[in-house]
């Protein structure tokens, strides 16, 4: 029988009641997956420092040769930003950025000696340069942790205020030591405190240009060997960029320092994977928040020279930055532009911990941990560096890519829109003076916010030494 003429008016519901038939339910939407927790109370911590990791040569982060694996399958469960920057683009600013939540020219460990002239040498101290300054490790102490530090030394060595707040901390004698010596120690110490919560910081130099000796798996093997890829060589090439501006090396050549660079890092790779396979042999695994990075990048080539604390480019500031949490549903990744200047109120948010009133007002950064929800966190990044009073500059990343770079010796500026070229190829500046214009006043006011107004003084280029090669004395040590 056919329906009425009429039924064609009714709703579908009608239709069906009119007809004798119960309508369907609507489906039941399946609920949310859980969001991740916010904090993780009563968690020991694991930070880990992979120094001079390029971002851009991290599988994880889309680099297509298999240097990491050891790291991307640590990190495939967790939260890994892929647009980190780092503060600074050498050591000593830049890590010491993590344990204060400040920027360099707040703590003042921008260069290794605090006074370097003539009539005096004296080296940089964080109890001098800012001396009512807590680190993570006093917070965390405070809170019941035990405190314990592995190191290559160099940069992060404990004359220089590293070692405030820890228990234990390990610069080994002579500089750039690697995981070699810093995992074996760091393994010891976890296992003696597996009762108590604790901090454990693991440090190796395994990927710089000063660690040897070289790995050549990924060597070219027809290359000709013009470049046996030891520190000597690649101290006399760095100094030789900053003196020329630019390097003159064969193509070869530089395929084989970036071949020589991927050899260090899947060296670093494989010591960090026996870390993480004997901690979780010690029982730990499942009851540790880990932070994964590095301090900088360095340049190979990419904007003609080796080495890095010299720009603020990306192959020397953007950094890989992992954070794996227990329990939490991670295998995110977040796309958002953040800072270093992010990792100290992050971690802290992470396990739970208030900093006093006075600490907290003076964060720069903010936690990531709205990130592990799906949460945008995306903000303007700045960097810096007075890498050895050679040269001065500072810089701005928008959310949107767009980035202004400013020295100050020289007064002059770059942009550059990261989106259509990340490899900063083409400087905008003087195309798209307005954009230069509204991003330098951004920067000056953002410095002037933190009490440094980059237009009050001179910058005058000088000497303050990082290697001995730059002081004939040795004082550079």
């Amino acid at each position: 029988m056919r329906p009425p003429a009429w039924s064609g008016a009714l709703a579908p519901g009608l239709l069906l009641a009119a007809l004798g038939c119960r309508p369907a339910a609507p489906p039941v939407p399946p609920p949310p997956p859980p969001a991740p927790p916010l904090s993780f109370p009563g968690r020991n911590l694991v930070f880990v420092s992979f120094d001079a990791l390029q971002a851009a040569h991290v599988g994880a982060l889309g680099y297509p040769r298999a240097v990491t694996p050891n790291l991307d399958a640590f990190v495939a469960p967790g939260f890994a930003f892929t647009r980190a920057h780092s503060v600074a683009s050498w050591t000593v600013p830049a890590s010491m950025t993590w344990f204060t939540g400040v920027y360099p020219s707040e703590h003042g460990m921008t260069n290794k000696f605090a006074v370097y002239n003539a009539r005096e040498r004296t080296p940089a101290r964080l109890r001098d340069a800012a001396p009512g300054l807590v680190t993570l490790a006093d917070l965390l102490r405070r809170e019941g942790y035990a405190t314990g530090g592995f190191t290559g030394n160099a940069g992060v060595g404990g004359g220089f205020g590293y070692d405030q707040g820890f228990d234990t901390y390990y610069s080994p004698a002579g500089t750039f030591g690697g995981f070699d010596g810093s995992v074996p120690r760091a393994l010891a110490w976890a296992e003696a405190h597996r009762g108590q919560k604790f901090f454990l910081f693991l440090h190796g130099y395994d990927c710089h240009g000063q660690y040897g000796p070289t790995d050549r798996r990924f060597v070219a093997p027809d290359y000709d060997g013009r470049y046996a890829g030891s520190a000597p060589e690649q101290e006399l090439l760095r100094e030789e960029g900053l003196e020329r501006g630019r390097l003159a090396l064969r193509p070869a050549d530089l395929d084989f320092w970036r071949a020589a660079y991927d050899g260090k890092i899947a060296r670093a790779d494989e010591r960090f994977g026996h870390f993480v396979r004997a901690f979780a042999a010690l029982g730990l695994a499942d009851d540790a928040v880990f932070v994964v990075t590095s301090d900088h990048g360095t340049e190979v080539g990419e904007h003609g020279r080796l080495d890095h604390g010299f720009t603020l480019y990306d192959e020397q500031v953007r950094v890989p930055l992992f954070v794996r949490v227990p329990g939490a549903a991670g295998g995110r990744t977040v796309a958002d532009r953040v800072g270093s200047i992010d990792v100290l109120p992050t971690v802290l948010d992470l396990l739970g911990v208030a900093p006093p009133a006075d600490v907290r007002a003076r964060l720069r950064g903010r936690s990531l941990v709205p990130a592990l929800r799906g949460e945008p966190v995306g903000r303007d990044v700045f960097s810096e560096t007075d890498y050895r009073a050679y040269t001065f500059k500072r810089s701005v990343v928008t959310p949107d890519g767009w980035k202004l770079i400013h020295t100050l010796e020289t007064r002059t500026r770059e942009l550059y829109d990261l989106t259509a070229d990340p490899g900063e190829t083409r400087d905008r500046a003087a195309a798209d003076p307005d954009r230069a214009a509204a991003l330098e006043r951004k920067l000056f006011a953002h410095f002037a916010g933190i009490g440094h107004d980059l237009a009050a003084r001179r910058w005058e280029v000088g000497l303050n030494p990082v290697y001995p090669s730059q002081a004939k004395d040795g004082a550079g040590k």
